[in-house]
């Protein structure tokens, strides 16, 4: 949905501030407030039509973002990789290649990070421009680090995805891997710039940073870090965004005070819901060898937000125009660099990893409550065929025979869907057909 922003622009010391106009077809107009956007275009003589990914920042990178042009005009074309390499030889030899970069490259190291079920793998592989991480409503989709790579021209950008930072008695409780408490923290520091991701459709945690996520920022000062408000597209009233990038930001932007004029709320306007204070105050550390004194902790469990972000970003992960926005700003803000990666390069995932990975996920789509968590995969077979098909068999391990009936379904049902619905993912990253076979036992 196009916002139109009236043509009266007000400014002041810390941000062009404009009043937008949220208008759709049979809802009534909401009032917001935003500041600065890449992407605006003339919509008439009095107006400006802004594309719907908006973001405040600071007036000087607004500057650098709409003047620079990521790509060349000289001819050069894009080079993205073609797909994942479906041997696993191919691929570990693709990924010792040596970069073919170019003179004057540029590099920029991305690591997601945010709460489970943020949106974070969704947005990887919407930069990537293919389908390379597993994706689904359930959290903790995905269980360790991972690597993707996106090229262009001289610009690399590698992007760390990680899982949704959590706590040891979390881990415990879900006898989740250890991964899942690990691999963040040691992602952070390989960073040039960390993007914290909120889910802004989930009213309960919208408006105050997860807990870890505030240690880990705090643990991590010296690494500049953007906000990214997701699912906007889910938002209906629109002011809202404005109200919880002043609680995340504690009205803070780029190190400057956001000046936010008071916004008319319709009457229908929700109220704030009351979070469980206990729920962010949790007492474990995710992270072991914490940096942070306890005073330090004691004053971070008393903040909604984190001041020194950058800059903010509102969009939605699963469109396209909005994600173009932000992928521009990670060119932009690319600094120069040796590449690490071959241009070839799409993920450091093996094929098998991506394989299983893609598994869990539609056993997370389709199966209820802890049973997917539940079930452990082991690759039988990975076969290529002459014709360049790839024969893939995997058994699955139930942990109960109530689960196991479950996976399998009605007639088979179930495991059918799984395999079939994988597989037709499977073809689409390896650009070949593939053949999944699954099979389903009881773990002993």
């Amino acid at each position: 949905m196009a916002l139109r922003v009236c043509s009266r622009l007000f400014r002041d010391s810390a941000v062009f501030s404009r009043r937008v106009v949220a208008s759709a077809s049979q809802e009534p107009a909401s009032w917001l407030l935003i500041a600065g956007n890449a992407a605006c275009s003339r919509g008439g003589r009095n107006t400006f039509i802004f594309t719907p990914a908006c973001f405040i920042t600071s007036e000087a990178f607004l500057n650098r973002l709409t003047k620079g042009k990521p790509t060349e005009a000289d001819g050069s074309f894009d080079r993205f990789p073609a797909s994942v390499l479906p041997d696993s030889a191919d691929q570990l030899s693709l990924l010792l290649r040596h970069p073919d970069q170019p003179d004057n490259s540029k590099v920029l190291k991305v690591a997601i990070i945010g709460a489970p079920n943020a949106g974070k793998s969704t947005l990887s592989n919407q930069l990537l421009g293919k389908k390379v991480f597993a994706v689904s409503k359930k959290v903790h989709t995905t269980r360790s680090r991972a690597l993707g790579v996106l090229t262009e021209n001289d610009t690399q950008i590698i992007l760390l995805d990680t899982p949704g930072l959590t706590t040891p008695s979390k881990v415990k409780r879900h006898q989740l891997e250890k991964s899942l408490l690990m691999d963040p923290w040691i992602t952070v520091k390989e960073a040039d710039l960390l993007v914290v991701m909120v889910d802004v459709a989930d009213k309960w945690v919208c408006h105050r940073l997860d807990f870890e996520v505030l240690k880990c920022l705090a643990q991590h000062p010296d690494i500049p870090a953007i906000l990214v408000l997701n699912k906007v597209d889910l938002v209906k009233a629109k002011d809202r965004l404005l109200d919880i990038t002043a609680e995340l930001t504690c009205g803070m932007v780029n190190g400057r005070k956001m000046r936010i004029r008071p916004v008319i709320k319709p009457p229908w306007a929700e109220k704030k819901p009351e979070r469980d204070s206990e729920s962010s105050l949790e007492e474990d550390s995710a992270e072991p060898n914490s940096v942070l004194s306890k005073e330090q902790l004691k004053t971070l469990r008393s903040q909604q937000g984190w001041a020194h972000f950058k800059d903010v970003f509102m969009l939605s992960s699963v469109d396209r125009e909005d994600v173009e926005t932000l992928k521009s700003y990670f060119m932009v803000a690319a600094k120069s660099g040796s590449w690490q990666y071959h241009s070839e390069v799409l993920t450091d995932q093996s094929p098998e990893e991506v394989c299983t990975n893609i598994i869990r996920e539609k056993l997370l789509e389709y199966l209820p409550q802890e049973v997917p968590y539940s079930v452990t995969q082991s690759v039988e077979l990975w076969q290529t065929a002459e014709n360049g098909d790839i024969d893939i068999s995997v058994k699955l391990y139930a942990k109960k025979e109530t689960h196991m009936k479950m996976v399998i379904g009605t007639a088979g049902q179930m495991v059918a869907r799984i395999a079939r619905e994988a597989g037709e993912d499977l073809s689409q990253i390896f650009l070949r057909e593939v053949k999944l076979k699954l099979s389903v036992k009881l773990r002993k």
